[in-house]
This record gives structure tokens, sequence and C-alpha cells, in this order.
């Protein structure tokens, strides 16, 4: 069986693990020093040793990893790696890690949208407004606003070339101009 295809349910597991607590970057780090330490051949010819039993393995793994990143894993971190060696996919850490990189990249692309108000928005709108973008988009969404009071009311959304024109002035200038063309 191809290591991606070991890989990508590892991968999308610990990804979704890092989605619920926001620790994509802790987990980055355990995955690259576990990935990198893998590759070793003295510690291939370990973990391939009948002498040492699997939770020898697993504790040895654990530490080195621990020592590599200098911080004390966590315990899903831990149970992670005990996973992977006790279902022999050690092989796979270089494929795990990969996988979880492209799919935190797809997911870190967030969308910076400009937002022209024609009053200042409370905290409570600012949220609704990052809330349906994100909805909408599917994707990570930051907002910053200014205040434009020609406006009159409503709102004026930017991303890029894309704008959503929700304002009053927008709709008064459209009414005018159906009235002056017909």
């Amino acid at each position: 069986m191809e290591l991606v295809t070991i890989a990508k349910p590892y991968a999308n597991a610990v990804f979704e693990i890092a989605q619920q607590d926001k620790s994509h970057n802790d987990w980055k780090v355990v995955l690259e020093a576990a990935a990198s330490l893998v590759i070793d051949e003295q510690l291939q010819d370990y973990l391939e040793s009948p002498n040492a039993t699997k939770q020898d393995k697993s504790s040895t793994i654990q530490k080195l990893v621990a020592s590599v990143v200098n911080r004390k894993l966590a315990t899903k971190e831990n149970e992670f790696l005990s996973l992977i060696l006790d279902n022999g996919r050690t092989e796979a850490l270089p494929s795990i890690l990969s996988l979880f990189e492209d799919r935190s990249n797809a997911f870190d692309e967030a969308k910076a949208f400009h937002v022209i108000s024609a009053y200042k928005l409370t905290a409570a709108e600012e949220k609704s407004i990052v809330a349906d973008l994100s909805e909408k988009y599917n994707a990570g969404v930051s907002i910053e606003t200014t205040i434009d009071d020609s406006l009159i009311g409503g709102l004026i959304i930017k991303l890029g070339d894309k704008v959503i024109d929700m304002s009053i002035k927008a709709r008064t200038d459209e009414l005018n101009l159906l009235l002056t063309t017909h």
C-alpha cells in the first residue's frame, strides 16, 4: 500500500484535533520532529528489534520527540505517537507531516476583507460579519473597517477586486439611474 494512502487518515485526524484546540503549530513541530527521527538508521534498527517491547519503543519515541521539540508532549501527542508505533506506521510519518502541512496551508489561507461602513460597527456587528463571510467563503476571515459618512447607511465589503455594495447610497444611485433612463 502506498504511504500516502496510509498517511491520509492519520493526517486528517491530527488536523481535526489541531482544529479543535487551535494547536496547528504544536502538531506541526511534533510531526516534524517525529518524521526526522524515524529516518535515522539507528532508530529504525531499534524499532525493528524484537528485543524491545512496544511500550519501550513508544516511550523512547515519545522522549526523543519531546527532547527535539524541547517541551513536554501533550497527552494527545503521546497517544498519537503510540498509535503510529503500535500500528507499525512509523515509515508513514514524513507523509503524514506533508499531508498535515498541505491541509493546514489550505485552511490558513485566511481572507482579509475591507469593510466600509456608514457608522462605527459594534463588536457584535463585526463578529456577525466575520461569521457570515467565513461561512460564505469557507475560510478564516479577518476584517478591517473604515467609516465613510457619504454611504448614508449600510456597508461595502471588498476582497481584492470583488465588491459587495449594500449601502443606501448605492441603492439611491441605482434608483436615480432607473428614473433618469425611463
